[in-house]
């Protein structure tokens, strides 16, 4: 059970988040236009392979961030505004990308940030197309959408993204759109989250059905395990769709996860990267879903009519963060190019074990943004 401090560093999160500009432009400068996933030996650039392209919105995500905080220094806010763009701009063609069910992290951590800024109706279209692009994944037949690797599969990954679909839907007045949306949601609801807040990472149906069949992993040890990271992505994901929605049912699914996560997280905060994974297995942490866990919990505080619980959540996400910022910062290692160490990608392929990875970067510096205000 986590345990909670009365109060909050703030230095202490602004320096974490100084640290990550540090690497962040070490990064652009040392590998310039390289979109990395995930650290090898603490390095961004080496031959490891990928297994799925979802991550280029991540670091440009960074750098919008990095802008909004510059404060009076024009200099530096010049700086961070003109690599955004530089690094989101490439992005545009992938509004089109029928091929990955990650369009969500790839435009509303970059393009969405830039049309906050400007209003540009052009950058707009661009948001919109992209969540039209992914509505085009939805099965009719188990009213879902599907993932990257199956017409038959549903992951919990994909509320992180259905919140672009409920944007476009909202900017258009389109109701086939927010229909599609508030279907994927109420499947993946009823599906992938148990009882008793916990979360399968993959649904299987029956595409001459639509019946499902049975939960499933690519990522988790187990089908009926509860991987962290996707645990998170549904704390942070349902949180987003109530907050598009206001479908009450979504607000209860987040709470739901979200008393999972810190019932069942070890005590400072940061997660097994499997709850129901052997003990031995179970030392290996993933900063990644503290982080994203973080964010959410932020998101959620303020969502929620009860202000004791929405203080609860806040403090949640306080501890986690202080805990990521004291104990897992690359700071101090000379030869180590990320910002937060002991995330994990994918422990079966042996990907990103125990490093860097950019999603956990990205969902830190948003959650050091939210918290400080």
């Amino acid at each position: 059970m986590i345990q909670f401090e009365p109060e909050t560093n703030r230095a202490l999160f602004e320096r974490a988040l100084e640290f990550g500009k540090r690497q962040v432009k070490r990064l652009i400068e040392t590998h310039p236009g390289f979109y990395p996933i995930y650290t090898q030996e603490g390095r961004w650039k080496h031959e490891g392979p990928a297994w799925t392209h979802w991550c280029d919105g991540f670091l440009p995500g960074m750098m919008w961030i990095f802008r909004k905080r510059c404060g009076d220094d024009a200099g530096e806010e010049k700086y961070w505004l003109d690599q955004a763009i530089r690094y989101t701009t490439p992005l545009e063609p992938r509004k089109n990308d029928r091929d990955v069910h990650d369009l969500g992290f790839i435009f509303l951590s970059t393009y969405f940030r830039w049309y906050r800024l400007t209003k540009d109706p052009a950058l707009n279209e661009v948001i919109v197309q992209a969540g039209r692009t992914l509505a085009l994944r939805f099965k009719e037949k188990g009213f879902y959408l599907r993932s990257f690797v199956a017409e038959n599969s549903l992951f919990i990954d994909i509320m992180m993204n259905v919140g672009i679909i409920f944007y476009a839907a909202r900017e258009t007045g389109d109701r086939k759109l927010r229909d599609i949306a508030l279907r994927h949601c109420l499947t993946t609801r009823r599906v992938l989250v148990r009882g008793d807040g916990s979360t399968a990472h993959e649904g299987l149906f029956d595409l001459e059905t639509g019946e499902f069949l049975r939960q499933g992993t690519h990522q988790g040890f187990r089908g009926d395990s509860c991987w962290s990271r996707g645990l998170a992505w549904s704390l942070y994901g349902f949180s987003t769709s109530y907050e598009y929605s206001r479908d009450p049912r979504f607000l209860e699914t987040a709470e739901s996860c979200a008393d999972y996560y810190i019932t069942h997280s070890n005590a400072d905060g940061v997660p097994p990267w499997d709850y129901n994974a052997p003990a031995e297995s179970r030392k290996l942490i993933d900063t990644s879903a503290a982080a994203i866990a973080a964010s959410g919990l932020l998101r959620l505080s303020r969502l929620l009519h009860d202000p004791v619980k929405g203080h609860f959540y806040w403090s949640a996400a306080t501890h986690i963060l202080r805990t990521l910022c004291e104990y897992h910062l690359g700071e101090g290692d000379p030869g180590y190019e990320g910002i937060l160490k002991g995330g994990v990608y994918h422990v079966h392929k042996d990907l990103g074990v125990d490093e860097s990875v950019m999603w956990g970067e990205y969902f830190f510096m948003e959650a050091l943004d939210h918290v400080l205000g």
